[in-house]
């Protein structure tokens, strides 16, 4: 029955101390700009993160591209020393999948599970791909909680309709979910405002955009659903040195959301294909002035 939502187990191990430090201090957790289906980039962006944040969001790609599963990527990530937060679309699997995924996700030990529902396969790399849609990522929620883990949703603010976004966390919140990632809103009075309409009873981690060149700048440009603060790619593109100003902007924007009520930590998210290192790089120097 798709109506139901299933009974909560227990916490895994891996949960109960996520739970036990959110709250404590701010959370540092950054994007995972390695490339996809290979290993020695996995290996080498975790080099340089490690140690220099609280957990890595090893997202399912939006973009349809084939990848490594959640699990195994997390294995991966894992073994290098860096702590998960897995990301797990409902666009590329069934229910049985999904909850295959997430028993795997339990057995590695997690940080977090990230349920979004996913894109369509037209709009990615993989338009000869058929989209699955299973559940959507409200049931997917229910389901990582019964599993145990820590779940975290997204939302977007920004994005139509605007005046239905609080409504639909509220329902995720009912469903299990912990915590809320804010996709990028136009900065820390947009999501104040947001915080303000949904209430209590979830945390929150908003997005930081990290952008260190003209490239990023582009390719941030043409998502047509966030909203970055007024002025914020003006700076970068001309500055005498993009990518300071970039980092500069990025820790400043994260200490304004960090002093919002409600808000646990910040994801610093960004990266670009033929850049995965210099990325990582980047987002390690934000974690250490941020922490």
């Amino acid at each position: 029955d798709r109506s139901s939502v299933p009974a909560s187990g227990p916490r895994t191990a891996a949960a109960a101390d996520t739970l036990a430090s959110l709250g404590t201090r701010p959370w540092v957790v950054a994007d995972l700009p390695a490339r996809a289906l290979s290993v020695a980039s996995i290996d080498a962006c975790a080099a340089v993160l490690a140690g220099e944040g609280d957990a890595v969001l090893a997202g399912d790609a939006g973009s349809a591209r084939v990848q490594f599963p959640p699990a195994y990527r997390a294995h991966l990530l894992q073994r290098r020393g860096l702590r998960v937060w897995s990301g797990l679309n409902m666009r590329d699997r069934n229910r049985v999948a999904i909850e295959g995924e997430l028993e795997a996700l339990a057995v590695e030990g997690v940080a977090g599970v990230h349920c979004v529902t996913g894109d369509h396969t037209r709009s990615g790399h993989r338009p000869d791909a058929a989209a699955v849609f299973d559940l959507d990522s409200t049931e997917a929620t229910a389901l990582a909680r019964a599993a145990g883990h820590v779940v975290s949703v997204a939302a977007s603010p920004a994005a139509p309709p605007v005046e239905r976004r609080a409504a639909r966390l509220r329902e995720k919140l009912r469903a299990g979910a912990d915590v809320c990632f804010v996709n990028h809103a136009g900065g820390a009075a947009p999501v104040r405002r947001f915080i303000d309409e949904v209430g209590d009873g979830i945390r929150f981690i908003p997005c930081i955009p990290v952008v260190v060149d003209e490239a990023s700048a582009d390719l941030l440009e043409s998502f047509t659903t966030l909203v970055l603060p007024e002025g914020f790619l003006g700076r970068i593109r001309d500055a005498r040195d993009p990518r300071a100003e970039g980092i500069a902007l990025a820790v400043a924007l994260a200490e304004e959301m960090l002093a919002l009520p409600g808000v646990v930590g910040v994801n610093l998210s960004g990266g670009r294909e033929g850049a995965e290192e210099s990325f990582a790089e980047a987002l390690a120097e934000i974690a250490r002035r941020i922490r």
